[in-house]
């Protein structure tokens, strides 16, 4: 029987610009209360830790509007819709997200966070990291929380990879009938940045987690990018 364990890693305390995250992360997990990292984990690093680490900060008065809204289109390389402060954007990455992944949670007042430069090029050097310092070939995914046209709450998706497939092509192999499937695609970098979510929590300041058990199959090169972010010309809704 499949079977995946979640793991929140405790004991990463506050990132600051220039922390070295593999550094962080390896220290943290030579803590008792946490399990050591094993050949095919996951490790699933939160947006904002990367963010910190990486200097993507900028000063702003939490209380002008107008200046949450001007930094929000000037992340934006295109605005798809205006509603009051709110503006769902297309990022220079391609994601198409609210106020362009900017955000004033768990960082200090009268900053805000922006989206790391290249999530991928990030899940990389995390992933190259942790092998230097545990020895262990991992996966790597920077996970961020999003909303979801047509459905209520957010869930946690994975903006880069590394070393873990972003999408599992089942098309051309057969279902549980026998029936050839034609159109099915999984995006599992998503779904376990979903699952990883649900022991990291939104305010228990636990910023990284360890998925183990996952598919050897697809502990491979990745990128969200590439394969996850649709491109214009096959989205129907822009």
């Amino acid at each position: 029987m499949s079977q995946l364990s979640l793991m929140g890693i405790t004991g990463i305390g506050e990132i600051t610009p220039g922390a070295d995250l593999a550094a962080v992360i390896a220290t943290a997990m030579a803590l008792e209360e946490n399990p050591t990292l094993c050949d095919g984990d996951v490790v699933v690093v939160t947006q904002k830790v990367v963010s910190k680490a990486e200097g993507q900060l900028v000063a702003i008065d939490v209380e002008d509007s107008d200046a949450k809204v001007a930094l929000v289109e000037r992340e934006a390389v295109r605005i798809l819709r205006r509603r009051g402060e709110l503006r769902i954007t297309e990022t220079v990455h391609g994601f198409i997200c609210a106020n362009a992944g900017v955000d004033l949670s768990n960082v200090d007042d009268g900053v805000a966070a922006l989206l790391p430069v290249d999530a991928d090029r990030s899940a990389r050097r995390i992933r190259a990291g942790l092998k230097q310092r545990t020895g262990t070939d991992v996966g790597v995914l920077i996970s961020d929380t999003f909303g979801r046209p047509w459905r209520r709450g957010v869930t946690d998706v994975a903006l880069g990879a590394a070393g873990i497939a972003a999408v599992i092509d089942l098309r051309g192999t057969p279902d549980a009938n026998g029936r050839v499937l034609a159109a099915t695609e999984v995006c599992v970098a998503d779904e376990l940045c979903g699952a990883a979510e649900l022991v990291m929590g939104k305010d228990a300041g636990i910023p990284v987690a360890i998925i183990r058990g996952v598919d050897p199959s697809w502990l491979r090169p990745s990128s969200v990018r590439e394969e996850i972010v649709r491109s214009t010309a096959e989205d129907l809704f822009r």
